[in-house]
């Protein structure tokens, strides 16, 4: 006869299992997110207005990371895995991409492709000139940004058509600011000249001296492709409502031009 307290300890296997079981599952599922991210698509926050009246504070977007290849600045903290990119592609002139700005670490800036490779760029009087000709404007109605104290101020607004057709609307906030007129700079050969559509607000490749200027093809991370939701700065985590009333529902898959 088999003793009643025989098999008493059999039950602790199955625990033991299901528990190593369910990490395996969570260490599957977070490097099936890590590779989707890295060869796929990427969420970005947009946190500054460098990007306004295109990409508003609090816009949460999707970047094709397949657009120009993959390196380093692929993955996620960019690891030194080495140079170069693969099935890497030129950005197109007027895209809006995300990268890493040299010399500024591992920061993650997104401004509009304005300069190719052998390109010459320059801003005269507001106007933008690529290869000493001026690129199409036409000026618009005014229109209105928020101040640092919350008031609104009125902004001139251009549309800018580039030479591909692609179109986007640039914010003008200071009349014959320093950013309206700049030298005339010569794009490097693997390197894009990027500028902001808010063309008194933004750090781009204007600012030489900051040692921001050309950004290597290299150090694209991906391009922006679609905004997917958005949302005010009257959201707070602590008060459900506004989770809901903050929302921009007309930002919602929103195309980014």
């Amino acid at each position: 006869m088999t003793p009643p307290h025989a098999h008493s300890h059999s039950t602790a296997h199955p625990q033991e299992g299901g528990l190593w079981e369910n990490i395996k599952t969570v260490i599957y599922a977070l490097l099936i997110a890590l590779v989707l991210r890295t060869v796929l698509v990427q969420p970005f926050h947009i946190p500054s207005g460098s990007m306004l009246p295109n990409l508003l504070i609090g816009d949460y977007i999707f970047v094709s990371k397949w657009a120009y290849g993959y390196s380093k600045h692929s993955i996620l903290f960019s690891p030194p895995v080495g140079e170069g990119r693969l099935f890497g592609k030129t950005p197109a002139r007027g895209d809006v991409a995300v990268f890493k700005a040299p010399g500024h670490g591992r920061r993650d800036y997104i401004k509009r492709v304005i300069g190719l490779p052998g390109d010459r760029v320059q801003m005269r009087h507001g106007q933008l000139y690529i290869n000493r000709k001026p690129v199409k404007r036409e000026e618009l109605s005014m229109g209105t940004i928020t101040g640092p104290y919350g008031e609104l101020r009125k902004v001139r607004r251009w549309r800018e058509t580039l030479d591909n057709g692609t179109s986007y609307v640039t914010f003008d906030m200071i009349n014959e600011s320093a950013a309206d007129n700049t030298m005339e700079y010569s794009v490097p050969e693997g390197h894009v000249f990027m500028m902001g559509d808010n063309r008194d607000n933004s750090s781009d490749s204007r600012l030489e001296a900051d040692g921001f200027a050309y950004v290597p093809i290299e150090n694209m991370v991906g391009k922006a492709e679609v905004v997917m939701f958005s949302n005010t700065d009257s959201l707070t985590w602590w008060n459900p409502i506004s989770w809901v009333m903050s929302l921009r529902g007309n930002r919602f898959f929103h195309h980014i031009p």
